[in-house]
C-alpha cells in the first residue's frame, strides 16, 4: 500500500526547496568586503619635483590596487592625496584640491576597502599640526585623524573624518564609514561627515 503525501507535507517540502533556492541566490549575490594595504613610502613610489619652483614641493606617484595609483603632492609642509588611473587623472579629482590649513602629513600606509576585489574607498591616517599645543621645543604637536575617501566610478573625494584620540575604535569606525557612506556619497553636494566623537584633529581639519 502506497502512502500518498498529504497537502501539508507537499507544502512543507515546497517551502523548504524555495528557502534553499533563495539562500543560494543570496549567497551568489553577496559581496565579499575586506581590506588590503599599499605603501606610499618614497622608496615605493616615483618621486619628482612638483615643477612649481618651490624647493620643498614634491609629487609622489605610488602603486595602488586594481590598476589605480595614489598621488601625493606636498607643498609648504602640507599634503594632498588623490587616486586615479594615472597622475593626470588623479590630479583632476576633487581630493587633489582638498587641503588642510595647518601643516600636515600622511602615514605611509593606505587601506583599501573593496567589494569582490573592486576598491571603492581608501582610509589613510593624517597628522595635523596643532599650533596651540607646542612641545617643550616650541614645535606644534600633531593630532591624528583618519580620512575616508571615495573612489571611482564617479569623483574621488573625502567622505568622512574620524578623530583618532577621541575614538578608541577609530579604525573600525573608518571602515564602517567607508562601507556605508562612500559609494552613495555625492562629491560637491554631500558634506564630509565626522564619524564618532569629534576631537582636536577633526576640528583642525574642518577649519
Amino acid at each position: 500500500m502506497r502512502c500518498i503525501p498529504s497537502t501539508v507535507t507537499i507544502l512543507v517540502t515546497a517551502l523548504t526547496l524555495l528557502a534553499a533556492s533563495a539562500a543560494l541566490i543570496l549567497q551568489s549575490n553577496a559581496e565579499t568586503i575586506g581590506s588590503s594595504y599599499t605603501s606610499t613610502a618614497p622608496r615605493d613610489c616615483r618621486v619628482r619635483s612638483a615643477g612649481n619652483g618651490v624647493d620643498d614641493s614634491t609629487v609622489r606617484v605610488c602603486p595602488g590596487k586594481n590598476g589605480l595609483i595614489v598621488l601625493i603632492a606636498e607643498d609648504d609642509l602640507r599634503e594632498t592625496v588623490s587616486v586615479g588611473r594615472n597622475r593626470l587623472g588623479a590630479s583632476r579629482e576633487p581630493a587633489a584640491q582638498t587641503w588642510f590649513g595647518p601643516f600636515n602629513s600622511t602615514t605611509n600606509t593606505v587601506e583599501w576597502r573593496a567589494a569582490n576585489g573592486r576598491p571603492y574607498a581608501t582610509i589613510q591616517r593624517w597628522h595635523i599640526a596643532d599650533n596651540a599645543d607646542p612641545d617643550k621645543d616650541g614645535r606644534p604637536i600633531a593630532k591624528q585623524m583618519l580620512a575616508v575617501t571615495r573612489l571611482s566610478p564617479g569623483p574621488v573625494c573625502h567622505v568622512a573624518y574620524v578623530d583618532v584620540a577621541a575614538n578608541p575604535d577609530a579604525n573600525e569606525l573608518a571602515r564602517r564609514a567607508a562601507d556605508e557612506l562612500a559609494r552613495q556619497f555625492k562629491c560637491g553636494q554631500d558634506k564630509v561627515k565626522t564619524v564618532g566623537n569629534s576631537g582636536r584633529a577633526v576640528e583642525l581639519a574642518s577649519r
